[in-house]
């Protein structure tokens, strides 16, 4: 099999060495051509640098880059969460994404969710399919940098990431995955941290779902937490958790939540084998 060698002219190799020693990992068009004092040859030299596979494109004049480390041979970029993460530069890795970085999920999700403020159209980088979602910015937090096979990547802290899957079941996989996760995730997270996110999102029907999900795989709040919990959602307030209908077998009306569950109790535990209940 023919492979390419990554090969430097010395206008490459300035732009390379420089950026790697300044440790920036993300470029931009308009730094390259600030180094070396000429668009024209800062141009050149970018299209070069794609070609040799020095750099991969994220969007227009964006640009991650690919150091001497990597090897003498153009394989690309193999690490799907950084070039999520570099293609937006104020962003996260969220979701069942998260959620499988963390290990609360064995299932790899084919697509790598990715938290922004402004909408952002979904794009495949360096065969990673990415969709962006747009969250209100009271939702943007309880992110941080996490070493991703050497990268540094941005991705929801593990009560962040509970809570924002909680928010977006269709973000997490769906009511079953969404339970897996949930079940996985509460023996290795802090509960005060967890109530204090859950209350910082400011969502009902979400407040409802969380008590709910951690009765059902019978890893309940403290119950302070609880208290506090049932306390932070009006009584008059109901919403629903499942599908749009409800079918005969569902859980139905939870009067502790205030919640209708349109879903089966052993359909939404199908994930978590060890735990057992009827209907």
């Amino acid at each position: 099999m023919e492979t390419t060698l990554r090969t430097l002219g010395p206008a490459e190799a300035r732009v390379v060495l420089s950026f790697r020693e300044q440790g920036q990992e993300v470029v931009e068009a308009g730094d390259i051509i600030a180094l070396l004092r000429s668009e024209q040859t800062g141009r050149k030299v970018i299209r070069n640098l794609l070609r040799k596979g020095w750099l991969a494109r994220l969007t227009g004049g964006r640009y991650l880059l690919l150091p001497p480390e990597r090897g003498a041979e153009s394989l690309g970029e193999n690490n799907p969460l950084a070039v999520a993460a570099a293609v937006v530069a104020d962003s996260y890795i969220g979701w069942w994404s998260a959620a499988a970085f963390h290990g609360f999920t064995t299932q790899m999700p084919a697509t790598v969710f990715v938290a922004v403020k402004k909408q952002t159209k979904a794009r495949t980088v360096e065969d990673t399919e990415i969709r962006f979602v747009t969250i209100p910015v009271r939702k943007f937090f309880g992110a941080r940098a996490y070493d991703v096979y050497g990268r540094s990547v941005t991705i929801s802290d593990p009560e962040k990431t509970v809570i924002d899957c909680i928010d977006r079941p269709d973000l997490a996989g769906g009511p079953a995955e969404l339970t897996r996760i949930v079940h996985a995730a509460m023996p290795e997270i802090d509960q005060h941290k967890l109530l204090d996110t859950a209350l910082q999102m400011k969502s009902t029907s979400m407040l409802q779902r969380l008590g709910f999900l951690t009765d059902l795989v019978d890893r309940p709040l403290s119950d302070d937490l609880r208290a506090r919990l049932r306390g932070a959602i009006p009584k008059s307030t109901r919403s629903a958790f499942g599908r749009q209908d409800r079918e005969d077998g569902d859980v139905g009306y939870v009067k502790d939540w205030g919640l209708f569950v349109h879903a089966r109790a052993r359909d939404l535990l199908s994930e978590v084998p060890r735990i057992r209940k009827t209907g």
